[in-house]
C-alpha cells in the first residue's frame, strides 16, 4: 500500500536551525512551544507527519497545523497568538481616579486607604483595587524611615533595652512605663515625604517636642456630671514654663 505523495525536505537557514535548536535545548521555555520546534526540526530530517505525531504523541492535525504555521511565519509562527479576552470592566478614568484618591486623600477615621476603604469608596471588587495598586506600586500601609539616630551610643543603648527582655537578671522582673496619661503635641522633624507610585510613604524615627497636656477626668455618681481638668505644659529648649490648667 502506498505512503502517499512524499513531500518535498525542507531546507532551514543556519539562523532557523540555530534559533530552533536553542528552543528544544531550553529549560525555561514553555513545553509546547519546545514541542512545535521539535516538529519543525523533524519536519526538516525528513519525516513524515505521521511519523513525528507518533513519536510525539500527537494527532496528525497538530504536526499539520505547526508545519503551516512554521511555512508561513518563520518561527514566529511557533509561538502562541493573542487570546482576546474578557472585555475590561473597568475604564481608565476609573483607574485614575483610584490612583489619586490613593496618593492624594486620606479616609476620614484613619491614616492611610486600605485596600477595603478604597474598594468601598471607589465602588470596586477589593481584588480590582489590589490588582490596580500593584501595577502601578502603590503601598499605603508601608512607611519607611530616612533618617537615622544620631546618638552615637544608639546601639549600644538599644542592646541593652532589648537584652532586659530577652534575658532579664535573675530574680528580677521587667516593666515597661509609659506616659500614657499625657497627650504630646509632637512635630516629624523633616517634612514627611508622600506616598507615590512606585515608593511609599517616608517619615524620620524623631519628633520635635511642642509641649504636653494631661488631662483628668471624674465621674459624679449622684448627678451624672463629669469632672475634667486638663493640665497644659509648654516647653521650649528644655525650659519648662509654669503649667496653665484649666478645669470644666
Amino acid at each position: 500500500m502506498g505512503m502517499g505523495r512524499p513531500k518535498a525536505a525542507w531546507i532551514l537557514t543556519r539562523e532557523q536551525r540555530e534559533q530552533l535548536e536553542g528552543m528544544v535545548k531550553s529549560r525555561s521555555l514553555p513545553a509546547g512551544l519546545v514541542s512545535r520546534a521539535r516538529i519543525v526540526l523533524m519536519s526538516a530530517a525528513g519525516k513524515t507527519n505521521q511519523e513525528i505525531a507518533r513519536q510525539l504523541g500527537m494527532t496528525n492535525a497538530t504536526v499539520g497545523k505547526w508545519r503551516g504555521r512554521f511555512l508561513q511565519q518563520d518561527v514566529t509562527g511557533l509561538h502562541d497568538e493573542l487570546r482576546p479576552g474578557r472585555p475590561r470592566t473597568v475604564s481608565d478614568e476609573r483607574v485614575a481616579r483610584l490612583v489619586r484618591k490613593t496618593l492624594e486623600t486620606k479616609p476620614k477615621d484613619g491614616t492611610h486607604w486600605s485596600v477595603r476603604q478604597s474598594a468601598g469608596e471607589m465602588r470596586l471588587a477589593k481584588s480590582t483595587v489590589h490588582r490596580i495598586w500593584r501595577a502601578f506600586g502603590l503601598e499605603p500601609h508601608r512607611q519607611r524611615h530616612f533618617k537615622l539616630s544620631n546618638d552615637p551610643f544608639f546601639v549600644e543603648k538599644v542592646r541593652d533595652i532589648v537584652g532586659l527582655y530577652l534575658n532579664r537578671p535573675e530574680n528580677a522582673v521587667v516593666l515597661c512605663v509609659d506616659e500614657k496619661s499625657q497627650i504630646q503635641a509632637l512635630e516629624r522633624t523633616q517634612p514627611l515625604l508622600p506616598l507615590g507610585l512606585g515608593y511609599v510613604e517616608g517619615v524620620t524615627h524623631d519628633y520635635r517636642r511642642h509641649g504636653t497636656t494631661t488631662l483628668f477626668a471624674a465621674l459624679d455618681t449622684a448627678t451624672g456630671t463629669v469632672l475634667s481638668c486638663t493640665w497644659i505644659f509648654y516647653g521650649i529648649s528644655r525650659k519648662m514654663f509654669p503649667p496653665s490648667w484649666m478645669c470644666m
